[in-house]
């Protein structure tokens, strides 16, 4: 895979040297539990080790801000719309729509554990080569199918963005400038079929590559994942991160 398909997984980090298959747990035992957190104070908690993640993983920062500018433009509406829809104590008006406490608690809370859940994956998975990935997902007996799905999601997603780019291109060259009217609609419906069919088609060539070659349904890789002591130390730690920010859920939930 060309590095730019993986902006993360080629950097040298404490966070890199660790076993794939400890990362993958990691990112569980850390997401999971950050993604059920009610508590502005325990998803602070989670940003924190999310930044901390990235920062002991080296991640880049200038591509970094681009993945994390990307989710907050959608987190952007939640700002827009949930602190005048949430039922609660009124503290102004705008425009005659009341904006309520507990909306802007809401909308903070879900910015503060995307933002954790989005550092975290990207400390700990980004970083794993997709030719690791998928060996090592199955070795954590994931099932084969969703092994498949993520790594063939990752690994060709990039392919039909560029022949959206190269369509884009050619109708650029025979005169087609986008408007506002039922010739752009209709070519722009005509582009998204197109690529449809020429996705099928790459996937079909792709699976017949694939048996040619062998394939039985399993990953194989020339990587060989070997357990240190460090990484059950990671882990450990995580795990006890992960139980810390429950405890702080709970606290401050009967507080």
């Amino acid at each position: 895979m060309p590095e730019s398909t993986e902006p993360f997984a080629h950097t040298a980090s404490p966070v890199h040297s660790l076993d794939p298959r400890f990362r993958l747990l990691a990112a569980v035992v850390l997401t999971v539990p950050a993604a059920l957190l009610t508590s502005p104070v325990a998803a602070g908690g989670a940003l924190l080790v999310g930044a901390l993640l990235a920062v002991a993983a080296r991640l880049p920062f200038g591509r970094l801000a681009k993945r994390l500018l990307a989710v907050n433009f959608f987190t952007l509406f939640m700002w827009i719309f949930l602190p005048f829809s949430t039922p609660g104590t009124p503290l102004t008006s705008v425009a005659g729509l009341e904006v309520t406490m507990e909306g802007l608690r809401l909308a903070g809370l879900i910015t503060l554990k995307t933002n954790a859940v989005v550092l975290s994956l990207t400390a700990l998975m980004g970083s794993i080569p997709v030719r690791d990935l998928g060996p090592a997902m199955q070795s954590l007996r994931v099932p084969d199918k969703l092994c498949h799905m993520l790594v063939f999601t990752h690994r060709y997603a990039v392919l039909i963005r560029e022949e959206l780019d190269r369509m884009n291109r050619a109708a650029r060259a025979r005169g087609f400038r986008p408007r506002t009217d039922m010739h752009t609609y209709r070519s722009y419906a005509w582009l998204a079929g197109m690529l449809l069919v020429r996705s099928w088609d790459r996937a079909e060539r792709v699976r017949d590559a694939m048996i040619c070659r062998g394939f039985s349904g399993r990953f194989h890789s020339l990587a060989i994942f070997r357990t240190s002591g460090r990484d059950v130390a990671f882990l450990t730690l995580i795990l006890l991160v992960a139980a810390g920010l429950i405890w702080l859920e709970f606290i401050r939930r009967t507080a």
